[in-house]
């Protein structure tokens, strides 16, 4: 799961090599399961900290987002080798990613980039938008099948939706792993373990997961003050790996590169259970209120037992610090924020506010 998660171009090459196409998703709301169903590999596409993105930001700007940036520049240079690309509203990056990608295509200036199409899911609570959402799968199922050249049947949505919740069951048993008294699993390899599933096919990615749970008594136990990390997501494990490397355990995270991956399972293989799967996906500071999120977090907070809340505040990604407060009131112990942090980085002043903050010193107008 490592090898996937570190060099996905290789994943990608060995799923080529049996002839089958690849399908590059941007955002958690393209539904994986009609590209499995399609007989594709769906690979969902993550920035890169280091990556050059001097012409993507001639194109989208600097006030966006750097993690979306990154992902136009990657698509730029051809990186990945994609024959579809499939980009879902659940953000203002992701959006402007997609109508940027499209007027380049019409103005035909970058030729690199592949054929793109819009998925539209909404996130609010009523039957309307269910239905809303069942008419944009059924577009997205006869796009995927227009394009394969293949009629996506009852039998092979039903092995799809089995196949991408075995592997979503299986990310919620790592829970177990994450949350023990003494953690079997830090937070940087639970990222890695459930970030694999990026590029790997679904069959594959839950068959290791269950192997790793197999190997649960054999596995080192963590010792360190047990922290939860809220607020932007995270597409590499730098921050994990900072946080960790000092002594700490990340045993939550609710981000949709992380444990939010793993809820709500499809159950029934059809659209109308699809559509339900991606519009109550769970809550994020892009999309729900301050008062979901905050329930949400109380919710882990009891699972999971922290000694600190840390929520981590991207540059250009300002919504989680508007759900901070609310949270902090939520979960019953120390909170920290961590503003503009600088895309895949901590941070310097980073590691004594969450000192600070765990041994009661509260830094004056940073840590809360």
């Amino acid at each position: 799961m490592r090898d996937a998660y570190d060099d996905r171009a290789a994943a990608i090459r060995r799923w080529r090599a049996t002839g089958a196409p690849v399908v590059g998703c941007v955002g958690a709301d393209v539904p994986v399961e009609l590209v499995t169903a399609a007989g594709a590999l769906p690979v969902r596409l993550a920035g890169d900290p280091g990556r050059d993105q001097a012409l993507a930001d001639h194109y989208l700007g600097t006030g966006l987002d750097p993690a979306s940036r990154s992902i136009l520049a990657g698509l730029l240079r051809g990186e990945p080798d994609l024959d579809l690309l499939l980009v879902s509203n659940d953000c203002a990056g992701s959006l402007r990613l997609f109508y940027t990608v499209r007027e380049l295509q019409r103005l035909g200036v970058e030729p690199a980039l592949p054929r793109t199409h819009l998925v539209d899911v909404l996130h609010l609570p009523h039957r309307t938008t269910t239905r809303y959402n069942r008419v944009r799968l059924a577009e997205t199922k006869e796009l995927l099948e227009r394009w394969s050249g293949r009629r996506i049947g009852e039998g092979d949505l039903a092995e799809a939706v089995h196949q991408h919740d075995e592997a979503r069951r299986m990310m919620r048993a790592l829970r177990r792993l994450r949350t023990a008294e003494r953690p079997a699993l830090r937070g940087e390899e639970a990222l890695i373990a459930i970030g694999a599933g990026a590029a790997l096919p679904a069959g594959d990615h839950a068959g290791l997961l269950d192997r790793l749970l197999c190997a649960e008594a054999g596995l080192p136990r963590h010792d360190g003050r047990r922290i939860y990390l809220t607020g932007s997501a995270h597409d590499g494990p730098a921050v994990y790996r900072a946080i960790e490397d000092a002594g700490h355990v990340i045993v939550a995270d609710d981000h949709d590169w992380g444990d939010a991956l793993a809820d709500p399972l499809v159950g029934e293989p059809t659209l109308d259970a699809l559509a339900e799967r991606y519009q109550y996906r769970g809550p994020t500071s892009a999309r729900s209120s301050i008062q979901a999120r905050a329930r949400q977090t109380a919710a882990i907070a009891e699972r999971s037992r922290p000694d600190l809340l840390v929520c981590y505040v991207r540059a250009m990604d300002e919504a989680p610090a508007w759900d901070f407060p609310a949270q902090r009131r939520a979960v019953g112990v120390p909170a920290v924020i961590l503003e503009h942090r600088r895309y895949g980085e901590l941070g310097d002043d980073a590691l004594p506010l969450i000192t600070g903050a765990l041994g009661g010193a509260h830094p004056k107008g940073e840590a809360l």
